[in-house]
C-alpha cells in the first residue's frame, strides 16, 4: 500500500494529486494522506452519485457522514453507490422493530449481555492505600465476558445480521489482535454466512491462538504482509473486487462513511448499559469513563451515551509504546496530524512527506495509524481527553489486575487500566470511575511471559 504525497495550497484550500489536477480540500488541513490503490484510493475527491440504487420515492434520511471536518467518503466513485446503499440499509434496520427485536435477543442469548459493571474492591483499595486512604471507586465494564472474549461481538453480530438482510452471503473482515476475526467468524457460523478474514503476517505470529480459533469457527484465513493496517487494505481491496456478492464487515470505527457510524452505533450498547447499571448501583452517573484507544470502537461504545453529559469526563488512553520520541508508538491523538487514510479524514500518524508512520504497541489491537473521525472531532472540541501509557506501564497494569482481582485483561484494555496510576490521585474520595475492560487476556499470556522472562 502506497500513500501519494499531496501538495497543499492552504490559502486556496486545494490540493494537487500526482496527476497535478487541483481538487477542493479543507483549507485548514496542513497535509492529507490519500491512499493510492484500487481498494480505497481516490485520485480526486468523490462526487455525489448521479443515481442511487433505490427509487427516489424510497430515498431514506441518511446518517451524518461528517464529524466537523472529519469522516467523509474519500473513495473511488465506483464505491459511492454501494456505500449509499449500505447507509440506507443501516438506517432502515435501526428503525425496524423486527430487526431490533432479533438483535436484542441475540445480544442477550448468544452474546451474553448485559455484561456486569463490576466493583473492583481490591484495585480500589490499592490506589486508596497509595494516597492516604483517598481515591475513587473503580468499576470495570466487563466486556471480556462476552461470547468470544471481547466487545467486538456486539458490532460483528449486528453487522452480520445486516449483511443477511441485504442478501450478502459472503463476509470479509480484517483483524489485528484477532478478536474481531473471532467475533465475525462466530457470527457467520451462527447465521450460515461464508467468512473470509484478513490478518497481517506479523499479527498471525503474535496471536496464533486466535488464528486457530477463527479456523475452528469455519473462517478462511488470508495473510496480508505486515500488520493490521495492511490487513484492512487487503480486506477492502477484496471487497471492492467483489462488490456484488460481498459485505465488508468493519470492526474498527474507521473507514468511509457509514462504517464508523455503524460500528459506534452497534457498540453503544456498552454505554447504555453502563448508565442503567450506574443508576442501579449508586443512583447516579459515572464521574469518569476510561477506555483504551486504537481505532476507537470500544471507547466510542462506552463514551457515546454520555457525550451530552458534560459532567462526565471521557478519557481515551493511547499506546505510548516504547516512547513517543522514538516513533515506536500508536499515539495518533498525541502525535498525529490531520490526513486521509482508508477512505476517511481523521488524525493520522504520518511524516513530513505525508507518508504513514508504522504504529507500535505491545497490545496488537491498538496498532493502527489512524483513529475514529468522531473521536478526532471530540478531541478538537475538548469534549474528550486523551493520554498515553507505555508498554511497561501496560504490563504492570496487566499483572496488577491479575493479582488483585483474579481477572486477566487483554493488553489493549490494560492500557486503560494503566492510566489509573495517573488518574486516581487527582480525584476526590468516592468519585466513580468506569474502565472499559474491552477484552480478556488469554491471547496475551505468552506475550506477557516473554516480556517478563526474556
Amino acid at each position: 500500500m502506497m500513500a501519494c504525497n499531496v501538495n497543499v495550497i492552504l490559502q486556496q484550500g486545494k490540493f494537487a494529486t500526482s496527476s497535478r489536477k487541483w481538487q477542493s480540500f479543507p483549507p485548514h488541513c496542513y497535509k492529507a494522506n490519500i491512499i493510492s490503490s484500487i481498494a480505497i484510493g481516490p485520485s480526486r475527491l468523490p462526487q455525489s452519485p448521479s443515481k442511487l440504487v433505490f427509487h427516489e420515492k424510497e430515498r431514506p434520511s441518511l446518517s451524518n457522514e461528517k464529524f466537523g471536518i472529519y469522516g467523509g467518503k474519500f473513495v473511488p466513485e465506483t464505491l459511492i453507490s454501494s456505500l449509499t446503499k449500505l447507509d440506507y440499509e443501516f438506517n432502515s434496520a435501526l428503525h425496524d422493530p423486527q430487526f431490533q427485536m432479533e438483535l436484542g435477543v441475540a445480544l442477550r442469548d448468544y452474546v451474553g449481555r448485559e455484561t456486569p459493571l463490576y466493583f473492583a474492591q481490591r484495585l480500589t483499595d490499592h490506589y486508596k492505600n497509595n494516597n492516604r486512604g483517598i481515591g475513587p471507586d473503580i468499576y470495570l465494564k466487563r466486556e471480556d465476558l462476552n461470547h468470544g472474549g471481547a466487545h467486538k461481538i456486539n458490532n460483528a453480530f449486528a453487522q452480520a445480521m445486516l449483511a443477511k438482510r441485504m442478501d450478502c452471503k459472503n463476509i470479509v473482515a480484517a483483524t489485528g489482535a484477532g478478536q474481531h476475526g473471532i467475533a465475525t467468524a462466530a457470527a457467520c457460523a451462527k447465521l450460515s454466512l461464508d467468512c473470509t478474514i484478513f490478518i497481517g503476517s506479523l499479527d498471525m505470529e503474535r496471536q496464533p491462538s486466535n488464528v486457530l480459533l477463527m479456523k475452528h469457527l469455519g473462517a478462511k484465513i488470508k495473510s496480508a504482509k505486515g500488520s493490521f493496517k495492511d490487513a484492512v487494505s487487503e480486506g477492502i481491496r477484496y471487497w471492492v473486487n467483489n462488490l456484488d456478492s460481498t459485505y465488508f464487515l468493519a470492526g474498527a470505527a474507521v473507514g468511509p462513511h457509514p462504517c464508523p457510524t455503524m460500528v459506534r452505533e452497534f457498540q453503544s450498547v456498552i454505554g447504555k448499559e453502563t448508565r442503567k447499571q450506574a443508576m442501579e448501583k449508586w443512583g447516579g452517573k459515572p464521574d469518569v469513563l476510561v477506555a483504551c484507544v486504537g481505532s476507537g470502537s470500544n471507547a466510542l461504545g462506552l463514551f457515546h451515551e454520555f457525550i451530552q453529559d458534560q459532567d462526565v469526563r471521557l478519557i481515551g488512553v493511547e499506546a505510548g509504546g516504547t516512547g513517543l520520541d522514538l516513533d515506536k508508538h500508536s499515539a495518533t491523538m498525541a502525535r498525529g496530524q490531520v490526513g486521509v487514510y482508508h477512505g476517511a479524514m481523521s488524525y493520522l500518524l504520518q511524516d513530513d512527506e505525508g507518508q504513514i508512520i508504522g504504529p507500535h504497541s505491545i497490545g496488537v489491537g491498538l496498532e493502527y495509524p489512524g483513529v475514529s473521525p468522531e473521536l478526532s472531532f471530540l478531541k478538537d472540541i475538548g469534549r474528550a481527553e486523551f493520554s498515553t501509557v507505555n508498554d511497561e506501564q501496560t504490563l504492570d497494569a496487566y499483572k496488577r489486575l491479575c493479582k488483585l482481582e483474579g481477572i486477566i485483561p487483554a493488553l489493549e484494555a490494560s492500557h486503560a487500566l494503566a492510566f489509573l496510576d495517573k488518574l486516581c490521585s487527582t480525584l476526590k474520595d468516592g468519585e466513580k470511575v468506569v474502565v472499559n475492560l474491552s477484552g480478556r487476556g488469554d491471547k496475551d499470556a505468552a506475550t506477557v511471559f516473554n516480556h517478563l522472562y526474556p
